[in-house]
């Protein structure tokens, strides 16, 4: 296992504050954030400095029902081989559903969103692992998230979950302190009960991050300093094993550089000094680095010359059939379709959910989703002015996402433009040029309007 030390996520807004930290061991950068083929030059020069970049996906849905995408898994290994990195990451998580296996809309969330902790999603989620692990280059480890919403009818606790699916598939975890506090506080469930049950051998490193409490729910919102909560979860760990390493990640409201760095210094203290003197004196004492253990073996061999994330998986005929019924794939399917269409398009919140935590989950993606629009669109605001985060999130109420937050600007001007606003002349025609120049159209005349508006008007009854 690769000992990667005391790091950093490397954001495009912290980039010149990253390179001029002092002990930053390496850095994890969001892989959907960059192109393999031209990488930023803030992640060259680090990569000259012999800093480790790690690719971090969000986007892959290996929780999800369907099959992992071949070319998000190819672009995934793209960008690895050109960073470098020892392994990449992603999470246990579902993104998107419905499609061909529910013959409905596919919808994007825009979001992690947790998978039920059942044998239909560990099956699913057991083999979508297997098919990414043969895919990539290089070692996979997989997140655990945080969680609004806790599903019906569990049939596991998560540290039970995550043992099964390391001690099936051979995949690392990338343990994130930080959610295993949000489902403490959003879910009552007690952090130390989770470690316990964790094959800690097979950590491949840990996240700690910030958040924030209203009305009693806990954001982890990756935009505030981490909380003495979060830091006695990282002690606990480390107490149980030393990470291989340790990582702080902030995605907003950056701070200055002098807090950033005092931050990395309370991780270090709680979570790597003991370790890296522990690493130290064993390195001393046989004359050799240590490393870390290798995860138990899957007890099911995956088949002929499979390679699991810790390594080569012994060549052997399969003890049973890996692969999950296709109607483990099927009720998956309908049942996070269900979720996701409550959550995003305003259908009823399927039996057995909490309706408020669900009503505050669909809010706060709404929320990320304009953020992020403004963020890939930023001409958007500057044309609408105040006017701009009220109408989309108007607009988000009605119209799930279909695809990636480009198109949805894109659709979302469109939307406006077929509504005959901004009412402003100006803006309006300041928005049908921005639209014009990114869809390769020509903006909608005053005939393909009415026929569109009429369309949706009938798609609504």
């Amino acid at each position: 296992m690769t000992e990667l030390g005391i790091g950093i996520g490397w954001r495009p807004e912290i980039a010149e504050a990253v390179e001029a930290l002092s002990g930053v061991d390496w850095v994890e950068v969001v892989a959907e954030n960059i192109c393999a083929d031209h990488l930023p030059d803030s992640l060259t020069r680090l990569r000259e400095r012999g800093v480790t970049v790690v690719p971090h996906g969000v986007s892959l849905g290996l929780g999800g029902a369907d099959r992992p995408d071949p070319a998000r898994l190819a672009a995934l290994g793209e960008k690895a081989v050109a960073l470098g990195a020892p392994l990449v990451t992603e999470h246990i998580a579902f993104v998107r559903a419905g499609g061909p296996l529910t013959a409905t809309p596919l919808l994007e969330a825009g979001h992690l969103l947790p998978v039920p902790r059942t044998r239909d999603a560990l099956d699913v989620l057991c083999e979508n692992v297997r098919i990414a692990q043969d895919a990539l280059p290089v070692p996979l480890a997989l997140e655990n998230i945080a969680a609004l919403i806790a599903w019906p009818g569990e049939e596991m606790t998560e540290g039970q979950f995550l043992a099964e699916l390391v001690e099936r598939t051979g995949v690392r975890l990338l343990v994130d302190v930080a959610n295993l506090h949000t489902n403490h506080v959003n879910r009552g469930e007690d952090p130390a009960e989770a470690l316990s049950e964790l094959p800690v051998e097979a950590i491949a490193y840990v996240h700690v991050a910030g958040g924030v409490e209203r009305d009693g729910v806990w954001h982890d919102t990756h935009a505030h300093p981490v909380p003495g909560a979060v830091l006695d979860i990282l002690g606990d760990l480390a107490s149980r094993v030393s990470p291989p390493g340790v990582l702080l990640e902030r995605d907003d409201d950056f701070p200055p550089a002098e807090e950033l760095a005092a931050e990395l210094e309370a991780i270090t203290a709680v979570g790597m000094r003991s370790a890296r003197a522990e690493r130290v004196g064993t390195a001393h004492a046989h004359g050799a680095r240590p490393r870390m253990p290798a995860p138990r073996r899957p007890s099911l061999l995956i088949g002929a010359g499979a390679r699991a994330s810790g390594g080569p998986m012994p060549v052997a005929a399969p003890v049973e059939d890996p692969a999950p019924a296709e109607a483990a794939r099927q009720r998956l399917a309908v049942t996070q379709a269900a979720l996701l269409s409550a959550l995003v398009a305003g259908t009823p919140v399927p039996e057995g959910f909490d309706t408020r935590r669900v009503g505050v989950q669909s809010r706060a993606l709404a929320a990320k989703r304009a953020g992020v629009v403004a963020k890939v669109a930023p001409e958007l605001p500057e044309i609408l002015g105040k006017d701009f985060r009220p109408a989309f999130l108007a607009y988000a109420r009605s119209r799930p996402m279909t695809g990636g937050y480009r198109r949805d600007a894109l659709d979302f001007a469109e939307h406006l433009l077929l509504a005959g606003r901004p009412e402003d002349p100006a803006e309006r025609r300041q928005l049908t040029e921005w639209w014009q120049d990114r869809s390769g159209s020509r903006p909608p005349g005053r005939a393909t309007r009415l026929v569109r508006a009429a369309r949706h008007a009938l798609v609504r009854r």
